[in-house]
């Protein structure tokens, strides 16, 4: 991919950027449930968001390429911005911005398939979402999980593009969200900024994960 083409997906990251915390305070209710760090809110900085956003694109077009399902990729992250800012500020993953990423995602792919005349890998993205879902629905089972079906939920969303990019990919997406929650966990704990039974969103984990795995595979 050129330069320009980078740059031109990071410009319209940092867009998606600015209108992230808008659409965001729509879905994020203070009484939904306790926040994960009560305290003082933190100083509002209006950059952080277009750059972190920016960021996502540029190592989703990197990581992708000239994929024809690079659009769908790049949607997929436009919402999962949202629902992680969503889930930072009161651990809630709202089903209608889930259900519009599994929208964007199934039709995105579907689509894509169809122009490139590779349905194996619609198939793919299918079974990667079937076994996403199952995986995390498993560890929700488990005694003593924190696992939310809100997470599963997302999990077997963002199943269907890591499925897409292949098995390789899509274990690394599972994987790597677990590793990253467990270490921060671990982190928090030794600073004495949480205890054992403050809750923690896992969402944020679960896309860093799923945005880390086609740039480490």
């Amino acid at each position: 991919m050129s330069a320009a083409a980078l740059v031109s997906i990071a410009l319209l990251g940092a867009l998606v950027g600015l209108v992230v915390p808008l659409v965001s305070r729509r879905f994020a209710t203070a009484d939904a449930r306790p926040l994960a760090f009560p305290g003082p809110q933190p100083v509002r900085r209006p950059w952080v968001d277009p750059m972190v956003a920016a960021s996502v694109f540029v190592g989703l077009a990197v990581a992708v390429g000239d994929d024809r399902a690079l659009p769908v990729f790049l949607a997929v992250a436009a919402v999962g911005l949202v629902l992680a800012r969503v889930d930072l500020a009161c651990l809630r993953l709202p089903d209608p911005l889930v259900l519009v990423a599994g929208l964007l995602a199934l039709g995105g792919l579907s689509t894509a398939a169809l122009l490139s005349g590779t349905p194996g890998r619609l198939l793919g993205a299918l079974g990667g979402a079937a076994f996403a879902g199952a995986a995390h629905v498993v560890l929700a089972l488990l005694p003593g999980s924190r696992l939310g079906f809100g997470d599963v939920k997302l999990a077997a969303v963002l199943g269907l593009p890591l499925g897409w990019l292949g098995w390789g990919t899509l274990l690394a997406g599972l994987l790597l969200p677990h590793v990253l929650h467990g270490g921060l966990v671990l982190g928090l704990l030794a600073a004495r900024r949480v205890h054992r039974n403050t809750l923690l969103p896992l969402g944020p984990a679960l896309l860093v994960g799923a945005w880390l795995a086609p740039l480490l595979t």
